[in-house]
């Protein structure tokens, strides 16, 4: 009879939480579909509507205090979601900027601890590179947005772990066919300027043979054999729509 009753009380238990998650990523999907273009996000027209401020107010606290629960997929997604919805909200909250540069200290809106996820209060910079990184994945760097024109374009719903593999791999295939946001081919190939990704974060793609391999997965045609690869400076103008 106890074993019965715990039970029942574990599974109401997970059903309630998943009700939670259900209702922050129904409101942040929604959100993420009203606002978020291929060319950027809308800001301006987000900030002036009171409610749906509100509404990814809402989103960022029920992250703030939940506890991600599932396999390696479930975790990233809620991690990936994590960090964008937090990006959003901080541009919201300051908004208007031309860069999020613009948010004193100087870089300090990544480095500083002004976020919560899953009950612990932490940086940008540690919730990217100490948590996300830590799931090994370089397909990482194409979903994640740091509200700057140079960032991969951000993802118009939320990430959910049934689809997160497949999301991960067309927004490498996008950002890497995507000439000159991405990549920059000229000279009959044997010029090719990167993003500065490539450069911060080149170990993130050795277990893929290295840059110019992890690139041939995902572009067509492939980079040529003698490629030398140079990197674009990265253009931190906030990714705002009209």
């Amino acid at each position: 009879m106890r074993k019965s009753l715990l039970a029942l009380l574990l599974s109401l238990a997970l059903v309630s939480v998943s009700r939670a998650e259900d209702a922050w990523t129904e409101d942040y999907n929604r959100l993420l579909a009203k606002y978020v273009t291929p060319s950027g996000v809308k800001y301006a027209v987000w900030h002036d509507n009171a409610a749906d401020r509100a509404s990814l107010a809402k989103v960022v606290d029920a992250i703030a205090k939940e506890k991600p629960t599932g396999g390696k997929d479930e975790k990233l997604a809620f991690y990936i979601n994590a960090y964008n919805a937090n990006i959003l909200a901080g541009v919201l909250d300051r908004y208007p900027i031309k860069t999020i540069r613009d948010i004193a200290p100087l870089f300090g809106f990544f480095t500083q601890d002004r976020i919560t996820v899953a009950g612990d209060k932490m940086s940008f910079n540690h919730l990217e590179k100490d948590i996300i990184h830590g799931f090994g994945e370089p397909r990482m760097h194409f979903v994640l947005n740091c509200a700057s024109a140079s960032c991969p374009p951000l993802l118009d719903k939320a990430f959910a772990a049934e689809t997160l593999k497949v999301e991960m791999d067309r927004a490498a295939t996008a950002f890497l066919n995507d000439n000159p946001r991405g990549i920059e081919v000229s000279d009959g190939g044997k010029k090719v300027e990167v993003s500065k990704i490539f450069d911060w974060y080149a170990g993130d793609f050795q277990a893929s043979g290295g840059v110019v391999a992890f690139i041939d997965k995902y572009r067509q045609p492939p980079l040529r054999g003698d490629t030398k690869l140079s990197f674009q400076d990265y253009n931190w103008s906030l990714n705002a729509a009209d």
